[in-house]
């Protein structure tokens, strides 16, 4: 061939071989490209029992393939707050941890990863801007019977997650029906009417709020647990609790003259409270003076009947001195504020019968 002519059998250079070496070359050049790919084929052929030839080739490379997505999809990996819930055909068989995993190629195997740490939220009855929503729709969600027949227009959220428990996610992503928040809006919508129902309006709008949050996320759990969903409800909040606008002026009307009722009662108890215990306390002094004048008069008739008894018993004794005592003691209780002056009838002549008692007492004084 020409090639083999050109400088001898080894020292020419040919389309698969290298040129010449020494002599001056200036050192060793690159390989060729082409005798790369026939060292190639001829490793290949040394590989595929029977060589390339006919169909053999595509089956082998097909089967290299086939291998190489088996190990690619046999290893999957959990986030850090999800979990992997594995499918086999289709079929939930278990949850997986966070980190690297192996499991069969698929399709034999899938893998889901749903975060269970996320805190989604549900609105109902209102929507956060963006949301395109009909207003009759948000209407039909708002508005709500209360237990004394009124209508009351409630907006809410509900902050839900999937349960950490071994499980939950698979339970969250199959027996509930897709999408899951749907189901747990209308659950919701749900519990939330039966406790509206069951509270009066003004309960409702003032002091049983807290409740009602209480009452509507454990009802709320309750359902979901009883569907073994694997959602937790963390909170229920009630964004807006107000009667329905068209009534809501007549009803602001009505709050007000309740409160100005309201007010008028304090105001009423705090006279009350004021001049309750003052009357009482003005009372108590008369009682406990009229108990005093009572004691006060009681002593004093009771020491004059023991000295009357006192008298009476010495009378008895000698009743003559005892007659003229008291004979003495009653005039001298009687003369004794009066001016006094003595006659002496029996003082007999050359005596003057007259002693000027009150004069002699002014000089001695």
């Amino acid at each position: 061939m020409p090639w083999e002519n050109n400088g001898g059998g080894n020292g020419g250079r040919n389309p698969w071989g290298q040129g010449p070496r020494g002599g001056g070359g200036g050192g060793q050049r690159p390989p060729d490209i082409d005798d790369v790919i026939r060292q190639s084929q001829e490793k290949l052929q040394k590989l595929v029992p029977g060589g390339l030839g006919g169909g053999r080739a595509i089956v082998f490379i097909a089967l290299l393939f086939v291998l190489l997505f088996a190990v690619i999809t046999s290893f999957y990996r959990v986030d850090t707050g999800e979990q992997g819930v594995v499918l086999r055909f289709g079929k939930f068989v278990r949850t997986e941890a966070p980190g690297l995993h192996l499991k069969l190629p698929a399709p034999f195997e899938t893998v889901m990863t749903p975060n269970v740490e996320r805190v989604n939220s549900i609105d109902v009855g209102f929507r956060q801007a963006g949301a395109r929503v009909s207003q009759t729709a948000l209407q039909n969600e708002a508005l709500m019977l209360t237990g004394d027949e009124n209508i009351i227009d409630i907006n809410f959220t509900i902050f839900w997650r999937i349960k950490p428990d071994e499980g939950s996610a698979g339970n969250f992503l199959f027996n509930i029906q897709r999408p899951q928040e749907v189901t747990i809006k209308d659950v919701a919508e749900s519990a939330m009417r039966e406790v509206v129902g069951q509270t009066r309006l003004e309960d409702a709008l003032t002091a049983q709020r807290g409740q009602i949050q209480v009452d509507v996320q454990q009802q709320i759990q309750d359902v979901l647990d009883g569907y073994e969903s694997g959602i937790q409800i963390t909170e229920v909040k009630l964004e807006k609790v107000d009667p329905p606008a068209a009534v809501i002026d007549a009803f602001r009307d009505v709050q007000a003259a309740k409160a100005d009722q309201e007010r008028r009662v304090n105001e009423a108890q705090a006279y009350s409270n004021d001049i309750l215990p003052r009357a009482n306390g003005q009372a108590q002094q008369i009682i406990q003076a009229a108990e005093g004048y009572k004691a006060e008069v009681v002593n004093r008739a009771t020491g004059e009947a023991s000295r009357f008894s006192a008298v009476y018993d010495q009378y008895v004794l000698a009743k003559d001195v005892t007659r003229r005592r008291i004979y003495l003691e009653t005039m001298e209780d009687i003369f004794q504020g009066t001016d006094k002056v003595i006659v002496d009838q029996g003082a007999g002549q050359g005596v003057v019968p007259y002693l000027p008692l009150p004069e002699i007492e002014k000089r001695r004084n």
